[in-house]
């Protein structure tokens, strides 16, 4: 389904006009042959996004901006603190799925019980700072997400996929891990505009249901090649960064 390719550190998937839909820098719709993860080093503190990208993309051989001749976009590009050894992908039907996993900064998000107490927040580990330091540059780290089909999205389709994609890795981390994600975590969905329509793209829809099975494999398998011994930095470890969210809001009734 995509030409994969690495190179210094930089994971790059190919296929000739393909819609993307990213939340990830400079994201938002485009089209483009191309899409890129970029492993950024230790101590990572660059703002000029787009320099460094092309910087590394010339590295890789990719050349400078990554674009194919055609492209009327830029090609999509996350970055992350996971070395591209790292990166695992899973197909199923028209979906594939590709991730990098790395779990140093943490976003935890503590649910209490219906018989805790509301004046007490639960499971909010002392280790970890509030989501006040959240405006920072983002800590080493990230769950990076790739899902492509085959299928042409309706608009509609392919935001939802995104929720889907996040929501199927979410699950996965939690039960892996013990939390859903990461203060960084970003996902890039792409689909062919001359492929079979797809209206809807729902967990009980062929393109939803593949790509939650999917994600969840490909996130596995990179978790697993990350932490080889099982040691996540989850709730029962320190982690080096992560964020709580134990703010509470004013529930109202309507």
């Amino acid at each position: 389904m995509f030409e994969a390719t690495v190179s210094e550190g930089v994971l790059r998937l190919r296929r000739p006009g393909t819609r993307w839909l990213s939340t990830g820098w400079d994201g938002g719709r485009s089209r483009a042959a191309t899409v890129y993860n970029v492993t950024v080093p230790e101590g990572f503190d660059r703002t000029d996004l787009a320099a460094y990208r092309d910087e590394r993309l010339a590295r890789a051989g990719f050349g400078a901006g990554g674009n194919d001749e055609n492209d009327s976009d830029a090609a999509p590009t996350l970055f992350t603190g996971v070395s591209m050894d790292h990166a695992r992908g899973a197909r199923l039907g028209s979906v594939v799925a590709y991730a990098t996993v790395g779990l140093s900064n943490p976003a935890m998000l503590p649910v209490e019980s219906e018989t805790a107490s509301a004046a007490e927040p639960t499971g909010a580990p002392d280790s970890r700072d509030s989501t006040g330091r959240t405006e920072g540059h983002p800590d080493p780290g990230t769950v990076n997400l790739i899902v492509g089909t085959t299928r042409r999205l309706a608009p509609g389709a392919a935001a939802n996929l995104v929720a889907v994609a996040a929501e199927a890795k979410a699950a996965t981390l939690l039960a892996a891990a013990g939390v859903p994600g990461t203060t960084s975590d970003a996902v890039v969905v792409g689909d062919d505009p001359e492929g079979e329509p797809t209206e809807f793209s729902g967990s009980a829809t062929a393109v939803g249901g593949a790509a939650r099975a999917c994600v969840r494999d490909a996130v596995r398998a990179s978790l697993r090649s990350r932490y080889p011994d099982g040691d996540v930095p989850g709730p029962a470890a320190d982690a080096e960064h992560g964020v709580v969210t134990d703010e509470r809001a004013e529930v109202f009734d309507l």
